[in-house]
């Protein structure tokens, strides 16, 4: 069996005994009215987009609620489109891993079209900018990570690339950002055309990340004259250009090769994953846990697609920041990181698998419902609770996710402050609260601080993921080692009162000396971080 459309005419039987369930709306018929009159656009269609939003449209569109499907495009790395997409006519099996050790398997086809954004390609382009000019279109989205926005570096320079972008105008930019303001330009040339530029990424506030990185160009154009200056106003005025807010939670990690291997034993071909000169790993099938939430913004100038009917959530701004902040903050993501850092000292190779240790599944119910909770932002459409109880039974010990602490570990200098710090800003907020009372979070801490030592709890040497402090923070430990000989701590000082790491100052609040204790204990020998977890961890 081939994952092609043709393959699917001729193997619908098959794919059927196998147990897939496949696209059974008029795909010719919503391909025509898809390129005729588009209403949504989507860039950077990777595995999330894949598993999520793509089902999500393909559920509507098999029950006739939409006659409409999806465009994505690609800017960054083009060969997803060329050696992924489209040998696979756009298709994509999503394998649903349940925690009932089941799979679901779906063969999602609601991407119509699949299109490179190259502004040196003419036909890639140009049909782009057809697609833009078409007074139907409702919505631009975007998952293209966080780093996707950045106009400027850590230091607060502008990027090379960006810069020259600035300076050459919309006509045939380099950059991504510049490449989609260019677009953005276009349909202002076709009359001011209303559109949602909606970023689905997972980083706080992703509205107006995107809407920072779109005003930096209109600006950059409109004061050197490069563009008409009414396009600036175009780009602020709501009614017309809108860049709302959105929360998207789903556990889609990259292909595995177990999944691989389950698909290609019901006899479909040509399944194997590709890596791209840009080290860009794809597959043409997705692996993702059954859970999935999308909140955003009811905020769409020209409309949008009934999305809602397939569980997607609109509702204002301030909803949508307190359901972020729910789920960052205290929910889900601080229990994510707990584990990662403690998993990676443990020697654990699945988070999954660190849910059956009693101590690292106690340390996560303690960190979520006794820490966490009290001060918890409740966003009134999802319970705080309910969420923490899929998150810590269901949710992080499903045995089918192949999702691991070294993955999750990636860049944890950039999340301490978010999933950790607001729940102490809280705590310092509160008369009727006392910062002592928490325990396991600086039990935290003070477990990165031993990680960042980049030796496990057997003493042997591992590598720490990839973390763009991970040199300057490793710094402030290199100096330790695995003894009982007392050490003199304060040069952590330095580390745990920095704000940007934590969120708050440690030495300030007073919480940096339990961190420095914990940190003793757990570096005082091999063993020993088991042995503290089971000291304080009750």
């Amino acid at each position: 069996m081939k994952l092609t459309r043709a393959g699917l005419e001729t193997d619908k039987a098959l794919f059927m005994a196998a147990g897939y369930q496949l696209p059974t709306f008029d795909y010719e018929k919503v391909r025509a009215n898809t390129l005729a009159q588009p209403i949504w656009i989507h860039f950077g269609a990777g595995n999330i987009f894949k598993a999520f939003q793509a089902n999500v449209m393909q559920q509507l569109l098999n029950r006739g609620v939409m006659d409409v499907g999806l465009i994505a495009a690609e800017g960054y790395d083009y060969e997803i489109i060329e050696k992924s997409s489209r040998p696979h006519d756009d298709l994509t099996i999503l394998a649903t891993l349940k925690a009932d050790n089941t799979v679901e398997k779906t063969v999602v086809g609601s991407i119509m079209e699949s299109i490179i954004l190259d502004s040196s390609n003419e036909a890639e382009y140009s049909r782009l900018k057809e697609i833009f000019a078409n007074p139907s279109l409702q919505m631009a989205s975007f998952t293209i990570t966080e780093k996707g926005y950045a106009v400027t570096d850590a230091k607060g320079v502008t990027l090379p690339s960006v810069a020259a972008d600035f300076d050459k105008g919309p006509e045939a930019p380099d950059s991504y950002l510049g490449k989609l303001v260019s677009l953005l330009y276009h349909r202002f040339l076709q009359g001011q055309l209303p559109i949602a530029m909606v970023s689905m990424d997972n980083c706080s506030h992703n509205g107006d990340k995107l809407k920072a990185a779109v005003l930096a160009f209109a600006e950059a154009w409109c004061s050197r004259g490069l563009a008409d200056e009414a396009f600036l106003s175009y780009v602020q005025d709501s009614a017309k250009v809108s860049f709302p807010w959105s929360m998207i939670d789903k556990i889609t990690p990259r292909p595995d090769a177990k999944v691989e291997a389950m698909l290609a034993a019901d006899g479909i071909e040509e399944l194997e994953p590709v890596i791209t000169s840009r080290n860009t790993y794809i597959a043409p099938f997705v692996n993702a846990e059954e859970c999935e939430y999308l909140v955003i913004e009811d905020a769409f100038p020209n409309g949008r697609p009934p999305l809602e009917q397939g569980g997607i959530i609109f509702t204002d701004r301030e909803t949508v920041d307190k359901v972020e902040k729910m789920k960052v903050c205290t929910c889900l993501n601080p229990l994510h990181t707990a584990l990662a850092v403690f998993g990676c000292l443990l020697g654990y190779e699945l988070i999954s698998a660190e849910m059956k240790d009693p101590q690292l599944k106690r340390l996560v119910e303690i960190i979520g419902y006794e820490e966490g909770l009290p001060v918890v932002v409740n966003p009134g459409i999802l319970d705080p609770k309910e969420f923490i109880d899929q998150v810590v039974n269901v949710r992080i010990p499903n045995p089918f996710m192949p999702d691991t602490p070294q993955r999750i570990a990636t860049d944890t200098s950039q999340k301490l402050p978010i999933r950790f710090g607001e729940t102490i800003k809280a705590y310092d907020r509160d008369p009727e609260r006392n910062i002592d009372d928490l325990k396991l979070i600086p039990l935290v801490f003070a477990g990165w601080l031993r990680y960042l030592m980049a030796v496990d709890d057997t003493g042997n040497v591992f590598t720490p993921s990839s973390d763009p402090l991970l040199e300057e923070a490793s710094a402030y430990v290199a100096d330790y080692e695995l003894s009982e000989t007392a050490k003199d701590l304060s040069g952590l000082d330095q580390l745990l009162g920095n704000e940007k790491v934590f969120g708050v100052d440690l030495v300030k609040l007073g919480m940096a000396e339990l961190v420095k204790k914990y940190f003793a204990e757990m570096s005082s020998g091999a063993g020993a971080v088991r042995a503290t977890l089971e000291k304080y961890v009750r």
